[in-house]
């Protein structure tokens, strides 16, 4: 969510203005887990929200949810 130049929020906003990113899978990695954060990030098109410290499985799961064909 914290990076230079934009953050998340932005960078998703950005994307989805983007022809043919509409459906792009994107995903929170932050350690903001409140669950007003994880409303920001779904209110501003992201599809999925990890929060840290990360579970590895639970990383692996949200991934593979998400880059199966039938989940776009």
């Amino acid at each position: 969510m914290k990076m230079p130049v934009m953050d998340g929020l932005q960078a998703t906003h950005a994307l989805r203005a983007l022809p043919g990113f509409e459906r792009l899978p994107v995903l929170a990695l932050t350690a903001n887990a409140f669950d007003d954060d994880r409303a920001a990030c779904l209110a501003e098109g992201m599809n999925d929200f990890v929060s840290k410290p990360v579970e590895p499985l639970a990383l692996y799961a949200t991934l593979a949810k998400w880059l199966r064909d039938d989940a776009r």
